[in-house]
């Protein structure tokens, strides 16, 4: 059995970041297990440009932005495993963790670690969860699929298509899919906004006369060897088709751009608690699971719109898990933080009036840095509205907002000091004022 201070389960932006910032921070036996023959993740197969203005101050592609943190990683000889699966996680002995792993080269193997950092990512929604009626034709594809099989495998799914969902995948392979010479006819969404971020609306959509039409599902998939066409048709209120609004558009293809899953069946069978709307883990300001010595960052913990965040918030995970990691395999450091968090009372973060969740979901101010950033996302489209913080009853912060839209992340910063002046102090609530 292979013995490391820290397993990273993931090799993508998160998974890199976590183990740049771990090694940065003094905790040098860090390993890195992806499932993939590359490290980079996603990434790889998002060649358009748009990473790295937060991290690097410079545009980026996706493979770009990847190679940066790569070489970071090889320039602090951080070990890897490609083509390696982490089959399971359980606890083992005096806290320490035990994944089992299997590849070509060694087999079922084990490592122990004395803390794991979930850096999994998320997959896509298929076709099989959406109840969409028709035979099972190909030409069916998700967007996420469609992308890799064009930018990596030098592939066209069809030449007439159809997507149905406006997440930004879906939208960034409509202009892809243009910009290689297939017909896009319609993007359809089945909520009255977009999915994705205005600026892919307007970059991959409004700059190539690609009609967006919101409120609308396919509710029938013609075609049982190949896709010849799809009925789209206009949903009310309840999300149901209204009678009477069908319409037939022919196409060899459809791409589902239905949303992201996050990657928590090994968080699962480790006894990790999810947040049921993120469907990621709860985590602690410190990115800990309620599991010791478990932490998650990037798209397991909860789905982001840009990968500079991802980058920032596993690099916050790295740091915290180096620091439970620094003494005596993690008990001594565990056992501080518990001391630590003693200053005061553990402060629950709720989401409350258009505010569907929050990220951290409990705050120990006692383990806090100097300021908190809490992410959040909202249930729908608010236009001049606030977005207020309250201390208990108590509201601390106003923020103005022209809009705020689902598929935007958001964040609020909340300083330490404020949080340790409130005696007391048991629920930090985050909603949305008109």
């Amino acid at each position: 059995m292979r013995q490391v201070d820290i397993a990273i389960v993931g090799g993508g932006p998160a998974g890199l970041a976590a183990a740049v910032a771990a090694v940065t921070a003094g905790t040098p036996d860090v390993l890195i297990l992806e499932r993939d023959n590359k490290l980079g993740g996603i990434l790889n197969q998002c060649i358009h440009n748009g990473f790295g203005l937060h991290t690097f101050q410079e545009e980026l592609t996706g493979p770009e932005y990847a190679a940066r943190f790569i070489d970071m990683a090889k320039e602090l000889q951080i070990p890897y495993e490609l083509d390696t699966m982490v089959l399971s996680i359980a606890s083992g002995e005096e806290g320490r963790k035990v994944l089992t792993l299997m590849n070509r080269r060694d087999g079922l193997f084990y490592v122990e670690a004395k803390a794991v950092i979930l850096a999994m990512g998320c997959r896509e929604r298929p076709r099989g969860a959406l109840n969409i009626p028709g035979y099972r034709p190909a030409g069916i594809y998700c967007a996420g699929t469609a992308q890799r099989y064009v930018n990596m495998e030098g592939r066209m799914p069809g030449r007439e298509v159809v997507i149905l969902g406006s997440g930004d995948i879906g939208l960034i392979m409509a202009r892809r899919m243009t910009l290689e010479g297939a017909k896009v006819k319609v993007v359809a969404e089945l909520m009255p906004y977009s999915g994705g971020l205005k600026r892919n609306i307007v970059q991959c959509l409004d700059d190539y006369g690609i009609p967006l039409k919101l409120s609308h599902t396919v509710v029938d998939i013609d075609g049982k060897d190949r896709v010849r066409g799809v009925t789209l048709a206009q949903v009310d209120e309840n999300l149901k088709p209204v009678s009477g609004t069908e319409e037939y558009i022919s196409c060899d293809t459809l791409l589902l751009s239905c949303g992201l899953i996050p990657e928590n069946e090994l968080s699962t069978g480790l006894g990790v608690a999810l947040n049921r709307v993120t469907g990621g883990p709860f985590v602690n300001e410190s990115l800990e699971t309620n599991v010791s010595g478990v932490f998650a960052c990037g798209n397991v913990l909860h789905v982001h719109d840009l990968v500079d965040y991802v980058s920032e918030e596993a690099k916050k995970a790295g740091e915290k898990a180096a620091a439970y990691v620094q003494k005596s395999g993690g008990q001594a450091a565990s056992q501080d933080m518990t001391n630590m968090s003693k200053i005061a009372a553990e402060v629950s973060v709720t989401a409350k009036d258009g505010v569907r969740y929050t990220v951290p979901s409990t705050i120990r101010p006692g383990c806090m840095d100097d300021a908190q950033i809490i992410r959040f996302r909202v249930g729908q489209v608010y236009r001049n509205a606030h977005v207020s913080v309250y201390f208990d009853d108590k509201r601390v912060m106003k923020l103005k907002k022209p809009v705020l839209a689902p598929g935007e992340m958001e964040q609020v910063k909340i300083k330490k000091a404020d949080i340790l002046a409130q005696e007391g102090l048991s629920t930090i609530t985050i909603k949305i004022e008109a």
